[in-house]
């Protein structure tokens, strides 16, 4: 068992979860009730690493981050090394492979909220923040918490754009993905089948839990 890649896959996943928690809050409200009529140009970016193959955004993002380009000079010139196959290159690659996986399911959940109760909240004197703060967000929590649990999830199980923008460098940027596929090629069956067993129970009790918070009994047709 590769404990060294799955801790660093579970920190990894938790940098990126956070951070995505940060961003999709603005972003899904922005999309779900913005009046502008461009916005589905963004939400269609949002969702473009939903069919984009990963190894093609992984290459764009290696590009963007690599030594000659603006963003990896002004890294090197911050740190003293370069951005790519480091842990903050995945980082980075993960935060924007993941970002539809958190947004979408706050995004639902911000639209499912009765209006009404918006508007309510607005006669009264309350200001958008405050609104969002007391009537929107609490009444979209279980959202919220999913595209928590889905974000962790789905980069737990990332290997063509970690391994596009981070290599394969022990304790650095080998995920356990990656660590599976190194003990297939190197014909070590036991192991991969141990680390991938380990894949497969925590994906189906993330999947056991997002779908067991969605789901609302009380709002269930009663038998007769």
């Amino acid at each position: 068992m590769d404990w060294q890649a799955i801790w660093l896959s579970v920190s990894l996943a938790a940098i990126v979860s956070t951070i995505l928690l940060i961003v999709s809050l603005p972003l899904a409200y922005w999309l779900t009730f913005s009046r502008n009529r461009w916005t589905f140009l963004v939400e269609a970016v949002v969702s473009l690493p939903l069919v984009l193959p990963p190894t093609v955004l992984g290459f764009y993002v290696l590009l963007a981050i690599g030594s000659r380009s603006a963003i990896g000079q002004l890294w090197m010139a911050w740190t003293g090394h370069g951005l790519a196959f480091t842990f903050e290159a995945l980082i980075v690659a993960s935060v924007l492979y993941s970002l539809p996986f958190a947004v979408q399911p706050v995004a639902a959940s911000f639209a499912q909220v009765d209006a009404t109760l918006r508007e309510a909240s607005s006669t009264l004197g309350a200001s958008r923040m405050r609104t969002f703060l007391r009537v929107t967000l609490p009444l979209s929590v279980e959202g919220v918490i999913a595209g928590l649990v889905l974000s962790f999830a789905h980069t737990v199980g990332e290997f063509g754009v970690v391994l596009m923008v981070g290599g394969n460098l022990p304790g650095v940027t080998r995920t356990v993905s990656i660590a599976i596929y190194d003990h297939v090629q190197a014909l070590q069956y036991r192991e991969a089948n141990q680390t991938a067993l380990v894949l497969l129970v925590f994906s189906f009790l993330v999947l056991v839990a997002v779908y067991g918070l969605r789901r609302k009994p009380w709002a269930m047709a009663p038998m007769a």
